[in-house]
C-alpha cells in the first residue's frame, strides 16, 4: 500500500472497557488522507473513547489502534496532528499571540502567525488575554491553535459549540480550507447541519459500537421520510391523525410535514385545502436520518433483551 492510499487513522476490532462498562465494542474506523470524516452519535455513544484511542490518551484492551501507521503515543506521529476538544485547560495570562507562538514552537514547519490568526479569524486578539474572552472567541483561539503546527490530521470535538452563526460560518469556511490543502480531518459534533455541510463520510456510533458508516447521501437513503412544506388554514390537530403523516408543526400559516408516503399525503393536502399554495416537497435531511437509525437500533437492541 502506498503512502498516499495509507489512512491516517485506523480502528481495527478496538475494544475499550472501564469496569465491567464497555466504552467500545470491536470498532473498526478508517480515516483517509483529504477527507472530513464525521463521527455522530447520542451521549455515551463512545465518540469520546475512539477520539482517546487514537490521541494516544488511553490504550484499547483489544485490537488495533494506529495514527499514521504507528502508535498514537509515538512523537512523529503526535507531530503530525492538530486537536481541539471540548474542553481547553490554557494559561490564563498569556496573551493570545504568545499562546499561538508558544504552541507553534512544539511543530517542525508551523503557519505563521498572521496566516493563522487569519485562518481563526482571531487577528484582532492577539494581544487580549486569554481569560478575558468570551466563550465563542476562546474556541476561535483554540481552533487557532490547533491549526497552527499545520496538520496533516485535524481532531476536532464539538469544535462551534459557544459560537455565533457568523463564527460558526467562518470556522467552516476554514476547514474546507483545510481539506483543500490536503488536511484530514475527524469531526464530533451534534449539530447535524454541520456534519451535513462538510462532511465526506458519517460515522454513527451509538453503544459502544458502529451502526452505519458511508456518505451523507448514503445515509439519507435509508430513510424513506419527505419533507413537506406548504401554505394552508388545515388544522394542524386533523392533520397528525392521518396515518401517512409521522410529524406536522405550524409555522403561522405555514405547515412543516414530515411523511413517509409523501405522494398520498400531497393527494390528499390539495383534495381537503383547494386554496393550499407554496407547495415544497424535499428529502429527509441528515437529521431525521440520524434519528431514524439510532430508534431502529435502539428498537433491535430492546427486542433482543426480550428475546433473551
Amino acid at each position: 500500500m502506498d503512502l498516499a492510499s495509507r489512512p491516517v487513522a485506523r480502528l481495527a476490532g478496538a475494544t475499550r472497557r472501564y469496569g465491567q462498562q464497555t466504552a467500545l465494542d470491536a470498532v473498526d474506523l478508517v480515516v483517509q488522507r483529504g477527507e472530513l470524516l464525521a463521527l455522530l452519535g447520542p451521549n455515551g455513544a463512545g465518540k469520546t473513547t475512539a477520539i482517546g484511542l487514537l490521541l494516544g490518551l488511553a490504550r484499547a484492551d483489544a485490537g488495533t489502534v494506529e495514527l499514521f501507521g504507528m502508535d498514537p503515543q509515538r512523537i512523529e506521529a503526535r507531530r503530525r496532528i492538530g486537536v481541539m476538544l471540548q474542553s481547553a485547560e490554557l494559561p490564563p495570562t498569556l496573551r493570545v499571540g504568545e499562546l499561538l507562538r508558544l504552541t507553534a514552537s512544539y511543530y517542525p514547519v508551523p503557519r505563521r502567525l498572521e496566516e493563522t490568526a487569519a485562518m481563526a479569524g482571531i487577528g484582532d486578539l492577539l494581544k487580549r488575554p486569554y481569560a478575558k474572552l468570551s466563550g465563542g472567541q476562546q474556541r476561535r483561539v483554540q481552533f487557532a491553535l490547533a491549526v497552527c503546527g499545520r496538520p496533516e490530521l485535524l481532531f476536532l470535538d464539538e469544535p462551534t459549540v459557544g459560537m455565533d452563526i457568523e463564527a460558526r460560518q467562518k470556522l467552516w469556511a476554514a476547514i474546507r480550507q483545510l481539506i483543500a490543502e490536503g488536511c484530514s480531518v475527524l469531526l464530533t459534533t451534534h449539530y447535524l447541519e454541520e456534519a451535513e455541510a462538510l462532511a465526506d463520510r458519517v460515522c454513527v456510533m451509538t453503544r459502544g459500537r458502529v451502526i452505519h458508516e458511508g456518505t451523507v447521501e448514503a445515509l439519507r437513503a435509508r430513510v424513506a421520510l419527505r419533507r413537506i412544506r406548504c401554505a394552508s388554514t388545515l388544522p394542524i390537530d386533523a392533520l397528525r391523525a392521518w396515518p401517512e403523516i409521522t410529524d406536522v408543526q405550524r409555522d403561522n400559516e405555514r405547515l412543516h410535514i414530515t411523511a413517509a408516503d409523501a405522494e398520498a399525503v400531497v393527494r390528499r393536502l390539495l383534495a381537503a385545502d383547494p386554496d393550499l399554495r407554496e407547495l415544497e416537497v424535499q428529502r429527509a435531511g441528515l437529521a431525521e436520518a440520524f434519528t431514524e437509525l439510532t430508534r431502529d437500533d435502539a428498537e433491535t437492541s430492546a427486542n433482543q433483551r426480550e428475546a433473551a
